[in-house]
């Protein structure tokens, strides 16, 4: 997710669940070639499972940019092809290219050729006027003559004129059974669901008719919602999960490093704000965090006395 998924965010996850696939926020070619690659594509080992998501259109940048993620020891490489940003629209990538699925395919044929990692396509059930199921099988069906190794089906459609990016989140109408369809389809395919899922309840029900779900605003928004995921999902076995005090406890070595290395509090913290939610004391934890983080100098006495304010029920 952009300005959410990045290197600070990951990592605190990762305090909540070892095994779920996280990624980058929707890092463009031209960021990725002519930018600061280690600003866009540097990350913590504990990050790890970790997937680089790019945005671009280019065939020839896009492979280029596959190799470097495998360079730097990225675990997939991502096209997003859903994204609906104005921005993204006028370079020509995210979800106005569901209407050229040949030139997805000539894309995602040359990031294959070039590395050994799973290359994989994230995308809308439909855009603007093509949004029948079988607009998307098509698009699916094309793409997939290339191998893409997975395809993650975000579950609405998206308007590219008349709505903001926030509204194509929750305007149009979500719409599972069209990829419970596609992967009916192609049962040889790896199709995953994402869009509007909230309980790990939800989680477990679509695994009865996809192969996997990608959960997004939600882990932004409760993130501690994922610290029963290594256990159900991935059968880790072990003690107790930990604490939400204790997720954000592990978190402060973390925290003192990137201080002084010259980050600034409110940068690393800001992903931390939801993890007490519909705990006692949230919301002062929530305001405690946000003001006094992103006051010049703030340390980490500043999540102490956060911590201070909350409890658990």
């Amino acid at each position: 997710m952009m300005k959410i998924t990045d290197r600070h965010c990951r990592r605190f996850l990762r305090a909540i669940t070892r095994h779920t696939l996280l990624y980058t926020e929707m890092v463009s070619t031209g960021a990725v070639l002519r930018g600061n690659r280690e600003r866009w594509l540097g990350y913590s080992p504990e990050e790890k499972p970790l997937a680089l998501q790019l945005g671009g259109d280019d065939p020839a940048q896009l492979q280029e940019c596959a190799r470097l993620a495998e360079d730097f020891g990225y675990d997939e490489v991502n096209l997003n092809v859903g994204c609906p940003s104005p921005r993204v629209q006028t370079a020509n990538f995210g979800a106005c290219l569901m209407a050229e699925p040949e030139r997805v395919a000539d894309a995602v044929a040359a990031m294959r050729s070039a590395v050994h990692i799973p290359v994989t396509v994230k995308h809308r059930i439909g855009v603007d006027e093509l949004d029948s199921y079988e607009d998307m099988a098509r698009f699916v069906e094309v793409v997939a003559e290339t191998g893409c190794d997975r395809f993650v089906v975000h579950a609405r459609k998206a308007w590219l004129k008349g709505l903001s990016p926030k509204e194509n989140r929750s305007v149009p109408p979500l719409r599972y059974a069209d990829v419970h369809r596609l992967k009916r389809q192609f049962p040889q395919l790896l199709v995953e669901i994402n869009g509007g899922f909230t309980t790990l309840d939800q989680v477990e029900e679509q695994l009865a008719s996809v192969d996997g779900v990608m959960i997004g605003r939600a882990a932004d928004s409760d993130p501690y919602l994922l610290v029963g995921v290594d256990r159900r999902f991935f059968a880790v076995a072990g003690g107790p999960p930990p604490s939400r005090r204790e997720v954000a406890e592990s978190m402060l070595p973390y925290i003192s490093n990137w201080l002084a290395r010259g980050e600034r509090l409110h940068r690393i913290v800001r992903h931390m704000l939801g993890l007490f939610a519909g705990q006692p004391g949230a919301r002062a934890w929530r305001r405690h965090l946000s003001e006094r983080g992103n006051v010049e100098g703030a340390g980490l006495e500043v999540v102490h006395e956060a911590l201070a304010l909350v409890s658990e029920k």
